[in-house]
This record gives C-alpha cells, structure tokens and sequence, in this order.
C-alpha cells in the first residue's frame, strides 16, 4: 500500500489579511473559513487575540522565540493569507478515515531567518515557528503568556515539581488563581479550559520532533509553557531509569532550517472537542512507503489480572510459563483477539531481551500461538530497548516477533523525544509496531510513522482503586482528544467507588459493567487491551464477545451527547456498522437518544445497559435487543458510574 495519505484536492487562494475595511494603521484581522472565529494580530509586540462570534475568549502575548544571541520583540510584519482546503487519510484512523481540512494561513515575518506561521481553523488556531538559519542553532526558551478571559476553570493534569513524570496524575480542576497556589504548579499538555457557557479551550502541541514537550504553569493571570533543559551527560538508574548529570543551558540543539512544533488552542463546545481531528491535521505525513502490515488490534493482556486462569479447564501452575500462555492464546483465538502481550517477567532478566525465561518455552510458544493465528507482544524497558537497539528488532523479526510495548520513559526533554523517534524508525525496518508506556503524551509522531500504534501517559485501569469513573470521563475531553491513549479497560469485576475492594488475582474495575464495555467505544487506540482474566470473560461470554467486536479504528465519529468531565455519548462507524458508546461520572443520567445519523431500512440494535441495582451492585447489566430506523428515539438511563454500549448493524 504505497499511498496511506491521499490528498484528494487542495485549494490555495490569496487574500489580503485586512477584510471589513480596516486601516493599515489597525491590528489585522484573520478569520476561520466560516466567520466564526476572528484573529486580531498585534504587529506592535508578537502576539494575538482570538474571538468567536464577537466574544474574546484569550489572548496570547509576548511570544518570544529565544535563540542563543539571538533574540526579537517587535513590530512584526503580516503578510498575505491563503485559504486551503484538503482532505487526507491517515494509516491508523481513530476518528475518521478521511479528514478534511479547511483553514486560513498567514505568515508573520519576525526576525531575520524567523517567521511565524498563524493558522485559523474553524474550530482552532495554531501558530509555530520557522527558521531559515545556517547550521546548528540553540534554542534558550521559546516563552509566551495565554490569558484567558475569566470566568474558565482549568482541567489539568499536575506534574511533580520537576519534568520527571509518567502523565498519570489525576485530573485537578481549579482556577488560574487556585492553580497557582497549589503544591504542584508544574502541568503536563493537553489542557482543558471550560466555562459556564460550554465553551472549550484544548491545549496542545503538534509535529513535536528534535525538540522537548512543553509543559506550562501559571503566574494566577497567565498560562505560561515551561520546557525541560536539553541532557548533555546522564547514566542508568537501575534497569528502566536515569539520572540526568548535567543539563545544557538550552532546551534544544537542532538544525537552523526547520520548522518548530505547532502551538495549538482547539476553539469548540464538548460535543466539538470529542470530534475535532486538530493533532492530525498539524502532523506530518507518514513517511513509511508500506504500511500493509501496519494492524490496529486487540490483545489479550495477563498482568492486571495477575496471570492467574482458576476456570475448570485449567490444570497447571499459573505464572509467566507456556501453559499460561497457550491459555491466554486459546482465549484469544477464540474470541477473534488479534494479539497477546507477555508482559514482565518473560524474560530471564529484564537487561536481556533475547532470553525468555525457561518456563515460558518461548520458540515453542510463538509456534503454537502462529497455529492458532494469534501473534505476541513483548514487553521491554526502554533502558534495554536503547542499549540493543541495533540487533533488537532484527532478531525480533526473525522470531515472528510482530510488535513490543515500551515501558518507564518518564522523561520529555529533546534527547528522549528523538529516542522515541529513534525507535519506531529502527521498528519500522523490520516491520514492528510499537505501544509506549511510561510515555509522554501524543504530539504528531505517530502520523509520521504509524507504526507507533499507542501511548499511555494516562491515568489508566492499571490504577486499580486509583483509576474512578469521575476521573476517567475527563479522557475523551483531554487526554484522548490529542492522540491514542491505553487505557486497558475491560474488567469484569465491576464495583461502585465507594465499595471496591479488590486486588491481584482479583482485580477490580471502578463503574458499571456497562460502563468498562461502553470505554470500548468512547476511548480511542489502535490497541486496546482485555485486561481481565480469560477466566472472567468465559463466565461473561455476552461482554466478551461485545468487547472483542468493537473495533480499534474508526470511519466516522459523531458525539450525539457531551458535557466536559461530566458524561459523554458518541457513536462510531466502522464500515456499515455502527458502535455506540457512554459513560457518566458520579452522577446518573437519562438521555433520549435520535438514530437519525442511519441509512434508510430497520436496523438490528443489540444494547447492554446498567441493570436497575447497578448504583449498588456495579456488575448488574441488562442486554437488550430491538429494531430502530433513523426515525427512533429510545430512553437511556445510565447509572452514577454507569455507562451504555451497543452495536447497530
């Protein structure tokens, strides 16, 4: 498949950036495409206000990129716009399968070698750098101050006090002030800024290559980023960390001719945000000339669950050895899951990644899971990952290894993002895919090279007790919206937050049943993993065989219900079938819910919903059956922590 992003038209279309009869001596004005959205740019000292319909909603100022004996304020020259209009399809679609752009561009001339673009989408507006530099430069800071208008709460997820994270904090929810007096002032993109009126501002970042993640704090009136220093010298921390000796005084060495990530505000209500596709449309290309072996998929996973299957068929040892194993692939294959994952402990030592453990048999095992049409995912350290490197998936590849999850990361400076680069590039050689854990949020690169099927970085069901529904519906407005997240759902031991106890073998999932089926449908991943035991799913054959249908990309994304951190409805399609998906917080909802996004004809409904003692007993479901056409309207109710999933075919 050589053509995995196909332009299918584009329109460039000049025009002079000052409409509706402003004077040159007035701050030009930049539209979205349909009016909504107005840009004022201030041509005195960089920056820009953004507004929709009349109302301003933020401005950013001082932007400021600081280069090593470099450095610029203003006036600042506007150029001419152009209108572009084009649609594209990415290799690993988790909304759309064609997406389609439309936007206003202009190009800010700032310094000698340095201009900005500004971009206005109808739903967003993005800037970035561009440098035009001989060699080598250094880049000191790149600062600027994003004020928003009051009366907006920000969703965000702290960080320590320092740059070290996993991106799985809890969500806060505070003012600017609030934030600021808090403990943790550090916090990690995406951010989410609402109001009263249902008016939401994401955060994010795009095309982040060669150069560290930014982070952002506040001073109580301004969002202001923050980046971790460039490593110049660090060493191992044990067998999955470091330690950073010594830092550069910059936050990036990086070539002279480029351009530098995109800074971006989505600009929508809730419904807006579960659809938007801005970290797509701001990334790069796939660079990949084949991506046929590229395969979104399910796997069977073993260690939330504890690896321990007590069905009446089980007659051996649990552990991380072959009969487990075979197991795990007999499930899989049963149920049409495409992968299983050995997780820690598959290996002899987790330095070594060419020996498993002896228990576990492993040529023997990659043979009887190849005869059962199931694959196996290896789980590494990244500390391992980077010190064989060059044979590691070289020999995986002879194996019939076809993909590896990577673990412990924690860091986001420049060195690190090139090391993820670094190895979905070497992967891609020998056709693997990759899912990071201990990773850093999404930020563009796995477009560039799809192979790069999943992040982390969420506060995910591996949280146990840590991970509640109140939480978790925060991930389609947040997290989720930027990139694929692994959240591992799927646990069939369902409690109600205020009476979970449970723990390896027994793990146990916060929410309704209905609530972990329907995070099948609301979260996005080209992974998603059955994180409970085989065992459980046998005993709950209707869930399992629900799950394991629900597809992991997606043609069409329509959120039919949706209120920021509170619930979420949201349909998909994938093909001619259509998935529905919900969860609330704490508190129950009722919903009437319209059908009228079907073709013409009756269509066949299969639902599975909070039974009526799941607000006490989480693991009470009802599963329903029913014709609807596009002219149906059917009530839902979801319980506090409940969800509702279906499928329409």
């Amino acid at each position: 498949m050589k053509h995995f992003y196909r332009l299918f038209w584009v329109a460039f279309v000049p025009m002079l950036l000052a409409p509706l009869g402003l004077s040159a001596a007035q701050n030009p004005v930049l539209k979205s495409p349909d009016g909504h959205i107005a840009v004022e740019v201030n041509t005195s000292s960089l920056g820009y206000s953004v507004s929709r319909d009349g109302k301003t909603l933020f401005s950013i100022t001082d932007i400021v990129l600081a280069l090593k004996e470099t450095n610029f304020g203003g006036p600042v020259k506007v150029g001419r716009t152009q209108h572009v209009q084009s649609s594209f399809s990415p290799v690993v679609p988790l909304k759309f399968s064609t997406i389609n752009e439309d936007y206003n561009e202009t190009t800010i001339n700032v310094a000698s070698g340095v201009t900005m673009l500004l971009r206005v989408m109808n739903n967003g507006v993005a800037h970035r750098f561009v440098l035009n530099k001989k060699g080598d430069v250094e880049v000191i800071d790149e600062p600027y101050r994003f004020i928003p208008a009051a009366g907006f709460t920000a969703h965000r997820q702290s960080a320590p006090n320092n740059f070290n994270t996993s991106f799985e904090e809890r969500y806060r929810h505070e003012t600017l002030q609030q934030w600021n007096a808090s403990d943790r002032k550090m916090t990690t993109l995406p951010l989410l800024l609402s109001d009263a009126d249902d008016t939401q501002l994401l955060l994010g970042q795009s095309d982040l290559d060669d150069y560290p993640h930014q982070f952002v704090q506040t001073d109580g009136q301004a969002i202001i980023p923050t980046y971790p220093k460039a490593p110049l010298k660090w060493e191992p921390r044990g067998d999955r960390s470091e330690s950073i000796t010594q830092e550069a005084p910059y936050i990036a060495k990086t070539a002279g001719k480029r351009a530098l990530p995109w800074r971006w505000v989505a600009v929508t209500d809730s419904k807006g945000i579960i659809e938007q596709t801005l970290p797509v449309q701001l990334a790069r290309r796939s660079v990949l000339d084949d991506t046929s072996w590229i395969h979104p998929g399910q796997f069977s996973w073993e260690w939330w669950n504890g690896a321990a299957p007590f069905g009446p068929d089980v007659n051996f040892r649990y552990g991380c050895n072959y009969e487990t194993y075979c197991y795990f692939a007999d499930f899989a294959a049963k149920f049409g899951v495409d992968y299983i994952l050995l997780d820690e402990g598959w290996a002899k030592s987790t330095r070594d990644p060419f020996h498993g453990n002896d228990a576990l048999r492993l040529p023997e095992l990659i043979q009887y899971c190849n005869a059962k049409g199931v694959k196996i995912v290896l789980w590494l350290p990244w500390l391992t990952v980077e010190q064989n490197l060059d044979q590691l998936f070289k020999t995986y590849a002879e194996w019939g290894i076809p993909a590896v999850k990577i673990d412990f990361m924690d860091h986001a400076d420049q060195w690190m993002v090139n090391f993820y680069k670094r190895v979905v590039k070497e992967a891609a050689k020998y056709k693997i895919i990759v899912d990071f854990h201990g990773a850093f949020t999404p930020a563009g690169l796995e477009y560039e090279y799809p192979n790069l099927i999943s992040y982390e970085g969420v506060l995910g069901l591996e949280q146990m007790g840590g991970c509640t529904p109140d939480n978790t519906v925060f991930l389609p407005y947040i997290r989720n919206a930027v990139g694929a997240a692994d959240f591992t759902p799927g646990g069939m031991n369902n409690m109600q937050p205020n009476r979970y106890r449970a723990d390896r073998p027994n793990s146990g999932a916060m929410g309704t049943r209905a609530f972990q089926m329907a995070l099948y449908v609301v979260l996005e991943s080209g992974v998603q993993m059955l994180a409970d035991n085989p065992t459980r799913y046998y005993q709950n054959e209707d869930c399992a065989r629900y799950i394991a249908s629900v597809p992991t990309t997606w043609d069409e994304t329509r959120a039919l219900e949706a209120k920021a951190g509170e619930y979420i409805v949201v349909a998909k399609r994938k093909g001619s079938k259509w998935f529905i998906g919900g969860i609330t917080n704490s508190t129950q909802r009722d919903f009437k819910l319209k059908f009228d996004f079907l073709g013409a004809g009756t269509h066949k409904l299969t639902a599975f919903k909070d039974g009526l003692n799941a607000d006490y007993q989480a693991m009470h479901y009802n599963k329903v059956e029913q014709n609807v056409t596009s002219a149906s309207t059917i009530d839902i109710h979801m319980a506090p922590n409940g969800g509702w999933a279906a499928v329409i075919e």
